[in-house]
């Protein structure tokens, strides 16, 4: 694996206004303080000051995005975790992956998790928003309502290499004048990726050829989409707080500064939440800082953080904060509970391909599995000079299979189906070109044993089968966890690290439909297309020919997806459960809204960026019109 280097300089603008501490802020009120300058809040900042009438204060605990090249190349994503770019949090024990403690990333930077995530660019299907909509009792939360929204900020790129895409995605379903780019696999391998597109035409059923997952009907299989552009990561900061709209004089943002509570604003009898109490840096004593906002406080700190926050500004369970000592100000029990996440997993099959195609992919390999630093220096001068080489993308994974359990599986006898509809996926794979899975081994296995297998698969990765081999690989992605896990406070110090608990595995229907997963691999790769360079499955994978194995493959190397939610989720107005109200403020307080992936009620059969964009973009618009 290879390492970025911090080597672009930050220049700040004279006209921007950024702010290091809470002191070099010019006043301590503003009409607007959002709380956590990551996908959401970055969406909000830039439609909110497009009134300029509207001052707005953007807070982010992280630091500037800026001249960060670990976030700006695409395949420098990976090194970003456990740095001081992530939050590094990590998880309970998980009691179904054999007691494991896992790595939960997310970041902590301007732009939050979009500027260190694996950019993957999916939409989910139509139902999932449409269940949205039935659930909190609002249409606006449906597929065909959010949909101008997506047109409003995805800007379609070309891929770098400008191949004919046309058989690639549907234009008729994205937008071209946004401020996200969104784009194809840049570098193509015609000996992988056209066999998969003939395995996908040769099956067809669960595996029939989708020209375009994003179309609101994603099942069966279809080229990758991603949020990156030019060979550069799109981030929500890139986006939406460039220095020109950073120049706006009503946009503020404060950078090393963590909220720890909401507070009660002195006011009418009811109860109002418009105060944030910060520190800044790494301080942990001392007087804090307190700042009001005129009109609303918008917490929007991800599916960790906002409850974080709101379980210690005494917003949650009453009992449970009780035994912390924390004040209760609000009971809602809700706060914290219906944590749903992906897991996601690797597995791999060899083929024997010359690799004669495409120049760049030993050289990516090389560089992921190897370190050479001279093909690392080489990558890094060409994606330097034009943005182009192996460094314009993370991993080569081109193509998604969206995939579900076949409705006549036992284990319907026993559990609902958990997804919001028929054309809604159980699992997804995503199918690449060796190194993406072999990454994962390498990240992986010798946390969980696995040094022995680890190294029969490198083995088979060495230099000297470089001649005549090459990999399929695909990670994969549960989409609908049956199980919901949670977010609890460790101590009534803000700022100790919350308690994650993603429940991973704990129930028999996830870990059914990873065993369907892994099995549909294996239906893909028996397609014709494959018959002439087929080996057959590397690694552990080779040997998990039961259930039982399955299940020992599944507990010993499945890790976060890093795609949580639910944690402040919205409901209808009145009922017994939920943080938000349908408008997206707090229940049973005014002055209070939360904006990020937490108050979706399930977890989207996607990756969740594309879902946290387009919410983000419609509750400007809800805020925007309570306040004209």
């Amino acid at each position: 694996m290879f390492y970025g280097l911090l080597i672009m300089p930050f220049i700040p603008s004279a006209l921007c206004s950024i702010y290091q501490h809470p002191s070099e802020l010019p006043n301590a009120t503003f009409d607007f303080i959002i709380v956590g300058g990551g996908t959401a809040g970055s969406v909000l900042a830039n439609r909110l000051t497009e009134n300029e009438n509207f001052h707005v204060l953007l807070i982010e605990a992280g630091p500037n995005n800026e001249g960060v090249i670990d976030s700006i190349v695409p395949a420098f994503a990976f090194n970003l975790a456990n740095t001081a770019f992530d939050w590094n949090f990590t998880t309970t024990p998980q009691a179904a992956l054999n007691g494991r403690i896992l790595g939960f990333e997310r970041g902590h930077i301007l732009g939050g998790s979009s500027s260190m995530n694996g950019m993957i660019y999916t939409r989910g299907s139509s139902s999932d928003f449409d269940r949205f909509a039935q659930v909190t009792g609002e249409p606006g939360w449906s597929w065909h309502r959010l949909l101008p929204y997506v047109f409003k900020y995805e800007q379609w790129t070309a891929p770098v290499d400008n191949h004919d895409t046309s058989d690639e995605f549907d234009p008729r379903i994205h937008g071209f004048k946004g401020l996200l780019k969104t784009t194809l696999p840049g570098i193509l391998n015609p000996s992988v990726d056209n066999r998969i597109v003939q395995a996908a035409r040769q099956l067809k059923g669960d595996f029939a050829f989708n020209l375009d997952m994003n179309s609101g009907n994603p099942l069966g299989t279809g080229w990758m989409q991603s949020t990156f552009g030019g060979g550069m990561r799109s981030s929500a900061a890139t986006a939406y707080l460039s220095p020109k709209f950073q120049a706006r004089p009503n946009m503020h943002i404060l950078l090393q500064t963590r909220a720890t509570r909401i507070l009660k604003t002195s006011g009418p009898s009811d109860l109002t939440l418009r105060t944030v109490e910060l520190t800044s840096g790494t301080e942990d004593t001392g007087p804090m800082t307190l700042l009001t906002a005129k009109k609303e406080v918008i917490l929007a700190a991800g599916s960790i953080g906002t409850p974080h926050i709101l379980l210690h500004s005494g917003i949650g369970n009453k009992s449970e904060l009780a035994g912390l000592g924390i004040p209760s100000v609000l009971d809602l029990p809700s706060v914290g509970k219906n944590l749903t996440e992906h897991p996601i997993f690797s597995a791999t099959f060899t083929l024997n391909i010359k690799d004669d195609h495409d120049p760049w992919t030993k050289q990516a390999n090389y560089l992921y599995l190897y370190g050479d630093p001279t093909l690392e220096a080489e990558a890094l001068a060409l994606w330097n000079a034009n943005r182009t080489g192996p460094l314009i993308s993370l991993g080569r994974v081109d193509h998604i299979i969206w995939g579900r359990v076949p409705g006549s599986s036992s284990i319907f006898h026993q559990f609902d189906d958990p997804s919001s509809g028929p054309n809604s996926a159980h699992y997804e794979l995503g199918l690449g070109v060796c190194f993406w899975g072999f990454l994962d081994y390498i990240l992986v296995a010798p946390l969980f044993s696995l040094v022995e297998d680890l190294w029969s698969v490198l083995d088979l990765v060495s230099p000297r089968h470089w001649n005549n081999l090459n990999h399929v690989a695909h990670s994969n992605n549960l989409i609908f966890a049956f199980t919901g896990g949670f977010v609890k406070l460790q101590s009534n110090n803000p700022l100790d690290a919350p308690l994650i608990n993603p429940a991973y595995f704990e129930s028999e229907f996830d870990l059914f439909v990873g065993r369907e997963a892994l099995k549909a691999f294996s239906r893909f790769m028996s397609a014709p297309a494959w018959r002439d360079v087929l080996i057959g499955p590397a690694g552990a994978l080779a040997n998990a020919t039961t259930d039982a194995l399955l299940n020992a493959f599944l507990r010993n190397v499945t890790t976060p997806g890093a795609h949580p939610v639910g944690t402040a989720s919205m409901s209808k107005r009145g009922a017994s459960w939920g943080v938000v109200n349908p408008d997206l403020v707090l229940k049973g307080a005014s002055g209070l809204r939360v904006v990020d992936a937490s108050i979706m009620p399930f977890v989207p059969c996607a990756h969740t960026q594309a879902a946290v964009y387009v919410i983000a973009e419609r509750a400007a618009d809800i805020i925007k019109a309570a306040w004209q």
